[in-house]
């Protein structure tokens, strides 16, 4: 599994419960422009629509040698899942306060793949709590490492 890109922003500003593996619907350009790393998730988000998935919002940057026809860099696209996987995902949507966010993109056998999460929206105290945790987390293996020399 080949990593491109993960959205770190999401799991600052959401409560992310429960993630699902999609499957993207690419044009040849778009598929050769993420195979060089030029995708971003970063403002994307997703969303039902008569039944479908879509990501809205998700940047690829056009194909440098591609030719003059290349789709829409933020266009919205379609994301691949069962139909019972969707039909769970918007009953998870139904319920106040849920979302669905973008988390990482990456490769799978040659196939562009991206995971979903859903999550909560969080409140300033907790993104004030998560930060703080995190400057703990790092001090810490910081003085551990120290110590280890």
């Amino acid at each position: 599994m080949k990593i491109i890109d993960t959205n770190k922003k999401a799991y600052f500003d959401y409560e992310i419960t429960d993630t699902i593996e999609a499957g993207i619907v690419l044009e040849g350009s778009e598929v050769k422009s993420v195979k060089l790393g030029n995708a971003r998730l970063r403002d994307s988000f997703c969303q039902l629509d008569g039944g479908e998935l879509w990501i809205k919002n998700f940047f690829i940057s056009p194909y440098e040698k591609g030719n003059s026809f290349a789709p829409d860099a933020r266009r919205n696209r379609k994301l691949l899942l069962h139909r019972a996987e969707i039909d769970k995902l918007e009953g998870k949507v139904r319920q106040k306060g849920l979302t669905l966010i973008p988390t990482k993109l990456y490769f799978v056998k040659n196939k562009v793949k991206i995971e979903i999460g859903v999550g909560r929206g969080k409140k300033l105290y907790d993104k004030r709590d998560t930060a703080r945790d995190k400057a703990i987390k790092r001090d810490t293996d910081r003085a551990i490492k120290e110590m280890g020399k």
